[in-house]
């Protein structure tokens, strides 16, 4: 099932599985800014990434003991959420941990997923709760992708990302089976631009650590339509497109795969979140298309 935020700028449209977003309209541009999810490309539009961001070695980790297997960016983008609460201008979809995520991840969890529209901006709040009696380990992120080019008379490389700090970009590679090498590799030094290319991408995502920047706007010279992009409540960025792609993912973690060398504990694990019995942790990221 499938369910709208509307207003009289855009038309928003989000999943029931997954509690993936689908659809970001802009009535007044009749512009859509995310990816369609052809399959020939990529199926997803908006995964949501939780309880782990990226891939494990091995696709296992340990905790208490126990080895468990998990496939990488976890459970919550394949599950089934409950909309729990539906107004004018939010939709609050809600994921309970069970038997089956607990075989794979040992914690009773609540994971809502907000989505709130106001004009021509949505914002998606990630809402954790811990309802275990023991600290409860987690990572969560985001994954939305966005079509490039945004107008039939602009082409992939016309766009760039622009962001509101000037920066020296070090990605950090991905190894074998989507780990973290242990040296980082530079992207472009003192900028705040990086250009789009299909070959950007030949070698995986870029992924950035602690970025100074908050913000990133996608665009280009050749068009005035753009998208702003929020993430500084994520400590972690990644951008990615697939083989020749006509999108990118702007991607905002809180968390990160597995290192190379990574003892596969899931409480050593690099950017893993910590929350206490009882409480809730929120992030949230958003978009405002123009």
């Amino acid at each position: 099932m499938t369910f709208f935020l509307e207003n009289e700028s855009v038309k928003v449209s989000v999943r029931q599985k997954g509690a993936e977003l689908v659809s970001i309209y802009n009535k007044s541009t009749h512009l859509e800014y995310l990816w369609s999810g052809d399959p020939a490309y990529w199926a997803k539009h908006s995964p949501i990434l939780f309880p782990i961001v990226g891939a494990l070695k091995d696709n296992q980790y340990l905790y208490d003991g126990k080895s468990y297997t998990l496939s990488r960016h976890g459970f919550a983008r394949d599950m089934d959420f409950e909309l729990e609460q539906e107004s004018e201008h939010s939709l609050t979809f809600l994921l309970k941990s069970n038997a089956d995520t607990q075989a794979v991840y040992p914690f009773e969890f609540r994971l809502r997923i907000k989505y709130t529209l106001l004009e021509n901006e949505l914002s998606v709040q990630y809402q954790v709760s811990n309802h275990d009696s023991k600290e409860m380990l987690f990572s969560v992120g985001g994954h939305p992708a966005f079509r490039v080019p945004l107008t039939p008379e602009t082409q992939y490389t016309d766009y760039y990302l622009e962001f509101n700090e000037i920066e020296d970009f070090n990605r950090w590679p991905l190894a074998e089976g989507g780990l973290i090498d242990q040296e980082p590799t530079p992207v472009a030094e003192n900028t705040n631009r990086i250009a789009l290319s299909h070959e950007l991408f030949a070698q995986d995502a870029l992924v950035f650590k602690h970025l100074k920047s908050t913000s990133v706007i996608l665009k280009s010279d050749h068009t005035p339509y753009q998208l702003s992009f929020d993430f500084g409540e994520f400590p972690y960025l990644g951008i990615w497109a697939a083989p020749q792609a006509p999108f990118v993912c702007i991607e905002p973690w809180c968390g990160i795969a597995d290192s190379v060398d990574h003892d596969q504990q899931l409480a050593t694990k690099e950017g893993i979140t910590r929350l206490a019995a009882g409480e809730e942790c929120k992030r949230t990221w958003s978009v405002t298309v123009s």
